[in-house]
């Protein structure tokens, strides 16, 4: 009998004790550190995936768009869910079907399987993201919130390290399939965790769920994606004014005004768009769809670059990224005390300033560019990211009660989901957009009576004679290919060269509601003194 009564009063105890917080915090870290760490790992594996499968970037790039457009429409959903069942049951739930969809992942035979599975791991990360920050929200005061969410952000940094570098090696010593396995025995040490450490939170059960929102909501996102993702694609003949491209749009416009109306009608919408009547969190979220959009819009395009046209190897493109998530974890912690003790417009405009640069030196990538040229701009891209994203993130939900926190942080989330969900759509499709325009630029270049061509082909025959043998037109034949293809590599970069640069200019622009973010500082000196 006494052991039976010991049990609980020393497992209640643990909830009493001050490092209680941080145990969680820690335990929340382990989630995060696999919901982000299956964007950055997947990246380096799309290459093979796409030799594997046979299929083309605009198809492949649907494993990266379903994981984040699923995300962003389960989001919301979490919040009703942690406020009706629990916060521990919700977040145990994301981590269960994340799990889940890694294992089924790691098992698919063709891109459609895949597609289908990265849907269920994308419905587990959307629980794991919101729930897990309203979590340490809850458990820190106001004033400690800027320093845990910044170890907090630490997890997020060391998945966008370790993931390319350790999904490259897997990918390379076995398969594509390994960078879903590695992602299970994570998953049911953070299960088990979860279980035994976290207390339950319960807030408003009675608050009904809105089913209407909930389903225009994803008309809305699922139509519109797939409107902007295949305008350019290659079966897509009509383009964007083919039956296909205006029905996706009619029905996502049609979707849009039933999701405003029910959401701004009924007493418990599904999205409480009145909480973006914070000024603050109203201009964060704005905020972070322009970062979205610019930064998963063009995240999966470095690690096919290095691979298709500078011939690196999936883990020497993963090794590539490594310094990213180092520099972040570092500067994460940092920033979260700046904004605990200065203006957090201040990192955040650093952090904006790092992150434009860092896309905008890719503007000029070619066949030759050096190894030093492509680390520069990550090295960069670390402390901007490091800088921006914990003191927006503290910013944002600062000023929103206990009571309205799920609701806050899974919309927040969404945001920068559903940006991102965008950004591969529209860049994906300027990329195509910009590969057909320069393949036919550099193609009406090559003057096929000019000496240089003459010249260049002559060499070319007597490499094609050495290295595959064969005579005649047959050599002649071969010579030309390797011409066409020359042309082909270096429009698709001068088309990846054009996403960078498009994504610097969309990032620049997130210094705009920048300047409208209002900073209380007598109210923070108040927190700090309770």
């Amino acid at each position: 009998m006494a052991n039976k009564t010991n049990i609980p009063l020393s497992y209640a105890n643990l909830h009493n004790q001050p490092y209680y917080k941080w145990i969680v915090l820690a335990n929340v870290m382990i989630g995060t550190f696999m919901a982000v760490l299956d964007i950055s790992i997947v990246n380096v594996g799309l290459t093979k995936m796409m030799a594997a499968f046979g299929t083309s970037v605009d198809k492949i790039e649907w494993v990266l768009t379903a994981y984040l457009l699923v995300f962003a429409v389960v989001l919301p959903s979490s919040g009703w869910i942690a406020d009706h069942f629990g916060y521990k049951k919700a977040y145990n739930l994301g981590l269960f079907l994340f799990t889940l969809g890694s294992l089924l992942c790691s098992l698919s035979t063709n891109e459609n399987m895949l597609i289908a599975f990265r849907i269920l791991q994308g419905a587990g990360a959307g629980f794991i993201m919101p729930v897990g920050m309203a979590i340490i929200t809850m458990e820190f005061p106001p004033k400690q919130r800027g320093t845990a969410l910044g170890f907090w952000g630490v997890a997020a940094a060391a998945s966008i390290s370790l993931g390319p570098m350790f999904g490259g090696y897997l990918i390379d010593k076995f398969s594509w399939h390994a960078i879903f396995v590695i992602n299970v025995p994570i998953g049911i040490i953070a299960i088990a965790a979860t279980l035994i450490i976290q207390r339950e939170y319960e807030t408003d059960k009675s608050r009904p769920f809105d089913l209407l929102g909930f389903i225009s909501m994803t008309l809305f996102l699922v139509f519109l994606l797939l409107a902007l993702s295949d305008g350019n694609a290659a079966w897509n003949t009509g383009g964007w004014t083919s039956g296909f491209i205006l029905t996706c749009f009619f029905i996502s416009f049609i979707s849009l005004v039933i999701f405003l109306a029910t959401e701004f009608s009924i007493k418990n919408p599904i999205v409480d768009l009145r909480i973006l009547k914070n000024r603050n969190f109203g201009m964060a979220n704005i905020m972070l769809f322009i970062f979205g959009l610019a930064f998963f819009g063009n995240a999966f395009l470095l690690p096919i670059y290095l691979q298709n046209s500078l011939g690196y190897t999936a883990l020497q493109a993963g090794l590539v990224f490594f310094p990213i998530g180092i520099i972040q974890a570092v500067m994460s912690p940092v920033a979260g005390w700046m904004t605990d003790k200065l203006n957090p417009k201040i990192p955040i405009s650093i952090g904006i300033i790092l992150t434009f640069f860092s896309m905008y030196l890719y503007k000029d990538l070619s066949l030759y560019t050096e190894y030093g040229q492509i680390m520069l701009p990550l090295v960069i891209r670390g402390f901007g990211l490091g800088f921006m994203f914990i003191p927006l993130s503290t910013i944002a939900i600062n000023d929103i009660s206990k009571e309205k926190m799920a609701q806050a942080t899974g919309l927040f989330n969404t945001i920068r989901q559903v940006g991102g969900s965008f950004g591969v759509a529209i860049l994906g499709s300027l990329l195509t957009q910009r590969v057909i325009f320069h393949t036919a630029m550099y193609s009406e270049a090559v003057n096929t009576s000019s000496t240089a061509f003459q010249q260049t082909l002559y060499g070319l025959k007597h490499f094609v004679q050495q290295s595959t043998g064969g005579a005649g037109n047959e050599v002649i034949l071969r010579a030309k290919a390797l011409i066409v293809q020359n042309v082909i590599n270096q429009a698709f970069i001068q088309g990846i060269a054009d996403d960078f640069l498009a994504g610097a200019v969309i990032t620049i622009l997130i210094l705009i509601p920048l300047f409208f973010l209002k900073y209380n500082k007598k109210k923070r000196d108040t927190q700090v003194m309770e």
